[in-house]
């Protein structure tokens, strides 16, 4: 067979290249073929498959650690959720592509969140107004120039242009919305045809809020744009119905993930808000000190923005865990890589000192005892006549309370003129704007007119209305005139805001004149306008402007009432139509009826506290308390009122709230127990003695004869036994209080070895005892605390409590315990002990003893004695059931201010166990502290009836005993 083939190829001449060719030739066509399958038949489908899967780390959410009370009690805890997670995963073949699809993806979300009651998470400084103008959230300041920075990309403030640092709400918007930003909203020849919206889903129009929303959404996905496969979260704590929604969509919806997530959840109680604080979005200024202690922290990391959420982030943040995942093209998971999975660590858990159960008892005392005070003080009448000169004597007239429904808020202004306003808004707006009109004839008149009067020859109510404009409007909001320019030595100046000699169409001229006035902040022309135009273009910025200056409408609604052109029935009614109070409190019929006064109605609303001292925000709205543990300086309690619900500050914030509580004129954000600091008043009597007889200028057998005068200082100081206490020793003193005593005191150790007097020496002696009991630095209490100011002038009057001395009821609390444990210094704590998530202790925090006082035990015995008499001389503790020690104290303000009520004490008199530091802001006398302390000591040692202390309603009992 072999012959035959070797023949028959010899016959046909082949050579044995020719067939290595022709083989080539086939294997050659096969290939092509092939290649033609692979490339062009089937190419695409390869292309798609390969681009539709990435592999990616994707991060595993740890929880954040809980927050316990003392007694194991939760405060501070998760629950689990879920989130909406964007990120930038496409590929485009131009910007504007990529523009149109991340829009309409970003689009879609919003209307399936909106659609079921949820929202985006807008942790964002700019907002839309109730006039629909988009408007900063915070004030000018640092803050608002770091989200400058942020929106215009630079990584340093003073990296911004000029242009920039001043750009405003809607110049950042049209920014970040035109075609330099996220082209959200194009105009002219750049504009969307109606072919390209129709296209990736989005309507030809966007209201003012969706190009907003557009804008946050597409802002937080840029932060990640360094690293394109990272997720960002753009929406927490989502329903069940949008998360069913969105995975239903999925596949349209390139990008979108739901994932697995926990928020926050903290115990409802308002007196808790203050310590704990919150938690949200760290700031790009907090990522940068935060990822200096961990690096891990990412852009959309929740931390702690306040109190004990803040002080112990990096303790409470658990550590992210990670795995391998491969994705499709839109997002979705195809498979997980289990070999790569991390575990998630979690937050350790901290416990506190403090007694919840106190925390929110103590609360509720404060409250009732605000509200008793206020009660006691008001009158049916339209002004108080401040010429009694008195501040124990200030009445509040009802009209004040009327009032204070719209100053502070209570009531919402803007809702009257809407289209659902009640019958009684719309009554209550039509007569706004009547006034409004005449009020601005008169500004207008007074701006423009050749020779204006003077502002001392104005009635008041002018006078307010111009001094509004001039100091709080166009200096302290606004910042045309601008603070740093002003001279204020100039005569002008003085005229104006001294002496009101001149007009302000006078000051205002002038201060342009003078370069006070900064044009630019008003009219984008300033620089090309000369004095005269600048001061026309003044004039009509501040009409228009206060068209809808609510702080200023507010000002016109306090006239109203005034002058009866509206009634406080009408006020107290909208408080029913805006849904504050409940129509079904059985009043409602009687007030709408006339057959119950306003006056009537309002203070049984106060009584039952169902509008709270703080909602009004006269005087007083206010109060703290620090109770501590005497053996280890653990804080027990630290209470400030009014507090806040930080149920509403954390996850996606309540901006409405927010807002409502940064102007609330009670101050909520503001802590009374570690940020108001005021003078200590004859609390700072003990110090007094343990300076005195430590230096050896009195001893427990020295006497001094009261007179109800101390005139070796000039002015002369009363003390508040006008008629004298005669001759008294250091034990009486305390207990009567004696400013003559201790005013004698704080004289002999200003006097050299000849008598001569120095008000240094003096000073110089008070200081190193404020020292040694901690009195000149903060307590440690880890959450913001005031520094404390040790007088430095007014030497004699200081060992009174007056001078420049300044404490927070936090460091009163720290002198009270070392008063009690006869001169340890402890540093205050709120921190208990830490343990990881499975309650293995991690470490328990020990007393902090800073310093021990040398001073002799007989010092401390007349002390002791002398506070134990005070407690028994104040019938505010009749019947109390234990021995008390304590020390009232009376801060003066001025006669236009009632005085600020204080104690401090211990319990029980012979072996303490809790030191205790109340005051009330402007509550008129020591004897209210002394009423609550009394309060307090009856719950926190069960000596009565849980209910006849916490009653639910404004205390009785009032005082106007201020012997010290």
């Amino acid at each position: 067979m072999g012959t035959k083939i070797k023949r028959f190829i010899k016959k046909i001449r082949i050579k044995r290249t020719t067939i290595l060719v022709v083989v080539f030739v086939l294997m050659s066509g096969i290939l092509v073929k092939q290649l033609f399958e692979l490339q062009i038949i089937q190419g695409q489908d390869y292309i798609s498959k390969f681009e539709s899967r990435i592999t990616k780390k994707r991060a595993i959410n740890s929880t954040r650690g809980n927050i316990f009370d003392r007694n194991g009690e939760e405060l501070a805890s998760n629950v689990l959720a879920y989130s909406v997670t964007f990120e930038d995963n496409g590929t485009y073949d131009t910007t504007r592509q990529k523009n149109l699809t991340l829009n309409g993806v970003a689009y879609r979300v919003l209307k399936i969140l909106e659609h079921n009651g949820d929202s985006i998470s807008r942790d964002f400084h700019i907002v839309l107004d109730h006039s629909g103008n988009y408007v900063f959230d915070v004030d000018e300041g640092f803050t608002l120039d770091r989200f400058r920075a942020d929106i215009y990309g630079q990584a340093l403030i003073d990296n911004l242009t000029e242009k920039q640092k001043s750009a405003t709400a809607d110049e950042m918007m049209e920014y970040l919305t035109g075609k330099s930003g996220f082209s959200i909203a194009l105009y002219g020849e750049d504009a969307y045809t109606k072919e390209e919206l129709e296209a990736y889903d989005l309507p030809e129009e966007l209201s003012k809020q969706e190009i907003l929303d557009l804008a946050i959404m597409r802002y937080e996905l840029s932060t990640n744009s360094f690293k394109k496969y990272m997720a960002v979260t753009i929406a927490t704590n989502v329903s069940e119905q949008s998360v069913a929604a969105i995975k239903e969509n999925q596949t349209e919806l390139q990008g979108i993930d739901i994932v697995e997530d926990s928020v926050r959840k903290y115990i409802d109680d308002p007196s808790l808000g203050p310590i704990l604080g919150y938690t949200g979005r760290a700031s790009s200024e907090e990522l940068t000190e935060l990822r200096k202690k961990n690096p891990e922290y990412t852009n959309d990391a929740i931390v702690g923005k306040v109190g004990i959420e803040k002080y112990m982030e990096t303790t409470l943040q658990g550590t992210d865990g990670e795995e391998t995942v491969t994705v499709d093209n839109l997002g979705k998971v195809l498979k997980i890589d289990d070999s790569t999975r991390v575990e998630p660590v979690a937050g350790n858990d901290v416990y506190l000192t403090v007694d919840s159960k106190w925390q929110s008892a103590i609360y509720q005392i404060l409250k009732q005892r605000v509200a008793g005070i206020l009660l006691s003080k008001i009158e049916a009448t339209k002004t108080y006549d401040y010429s009694v000169n008195d501040a124990a004597q200030i009445k509040i007239p009802i009209y004040d309370v009327y009032n204070a429904l719209i100053s502070n808020s209570v009531i919402d202004i803007r809702k009257f003129s809407e289209d659902t306003a009640s019958d009684t808004e719309k009554n209550l707006y039509a007569k706004f704007q009547q006034k409004q009109q005449q009020v601005f004839d008169i500004i207008t008149n007074r701006l423009t007119e050749e020779n204006p009067p003077a502002l001392k020859d104005e009635n008041d109510q002018v006078q307010e209305y111009l001094t509004y404009i001039c100091n709080d409007l166009l200096r302290d909001t606004l910042g045309v005139i601008s603070k740093n320019a002003i001279d204020t030595a100039d005569a002008t100046y003085k005229a104006w805001s001294q002496d009101e000699s001149i007009s302000l169409k006078d000051y205002l001229t002038y201060a342009t004149g003078q370069n006070w006035i900064d044009i630019s902040k008003i009219s984008s022309e300033g620089e090309y306008l000369d004095s005269e135009e600048a001061y026309k273009a003044l004039t009509d910025y501040i009409i228009t402007y206060l068209k809808t200056d609510n702080s200023f409408s507010k000002l016109l609604y306090k006239y109203m009432l005034q002058e009866d052109t509206i009634s406080g029935r009408e006020i107290c009614l909208v408080l029913y139509d805006q849904e504050i109070l409940s129509k079904d409190d059985g009043m409602y019929d009687s007030l709408a009826s006339g057959a119950m006064t306003a006056y009537d109605f309002m203070v049984n609303k106060i009584y039952n506290l169902e509008i709270e001292p703080a909602q009004l925000a006269l005087e007083p709205c206010s109060a703290s308390a620090v109770i501590t543990d005497v053996k280890t300086g653990d804080v027990l309690a630290c209470v400030s009122y009014p507090g806040y619900n930080n149920n509403l500050l954390v996850n996606d914030m309540d901006t409405d709230y927010y807002a409502k509580l940064s102007i609330d004129q009670s101050s909520p954000f503001f802590n009374k127990a570690t940020q108001q600091t005021t003078a200590p008043g004859s609390t700072f009597k003990i110090l007094s003695t343990i300076a005195g007889m430590s230096e050896g200028v009195i001893d427990d057998s020295t006497y001094i004869e009261c007179t109800g005068s101390f005139d070796l200082v000039t002015p002369p100081i009363n003390c508040w036994n006008i008629n004298g206490h005669g001759p008294i020793e250091i034990r009486e003193a305390i207990e009567q209080s004696c400013n003559h005593y201790f005013n004698m005191v704080g004289f002999k150790l200003g006097q050299d070895g000849e008598g001569n007097f120095s008000e240094n020496r003096s000073l110089a002696v008070l200081q190193k005892y404020a020292s040694l009991i901690g009195l000149d630095k903060k307590t440690g209490i880890e959450i913001t605390e005031s520094s404390p100011h040790v007088s430095d002038s007014l030497a004699v009057p200081s060992y009174i409590g007056q001078g420049t001395n300044a404490y927070t009821t936090s460091q009163l609390a720290r002198y009270a315990t070392a008063i009690a444990t006869s001169g340890t210094v402890y540093d205050l704590t709120l921190l208990g002990k830490l343990t990881d998530s499975r309650g293995n202790i991690l470490k328990e925090y020990e007393p902090d003893v800073i310093n021990t006082l040398d001073v002799d035990s007989s010092v401390w015995a007349d002390i002791h004695d002398g506070m134990y008499r005070v407690v028994q001389t104040h019938k505010q503790f009749d019947g109390l059931g234990m021995d008390v020690s304590g020390k009232t104290g009376t801060g003066e303000v001025d006669v236009y201010h009632p005085n600020h009520g204080m104690f401090v004490g211990y319990a029980p008199s012979t072996d303490p166990q809790y030191a205790i530091a109340v005051r009330i802001e402007n509550g008129y006398a020591s004897g209210n502290a002394c009423l609550a302390a009394a309060d307090i000591f009856k719950y926190i040692f069960e000596l009565t009836d849980e209910g006849s202390i916490l009653t639910g309603v404004a205390s009785s009992d009032t005082s106007d005993t201020s012997n010290d």
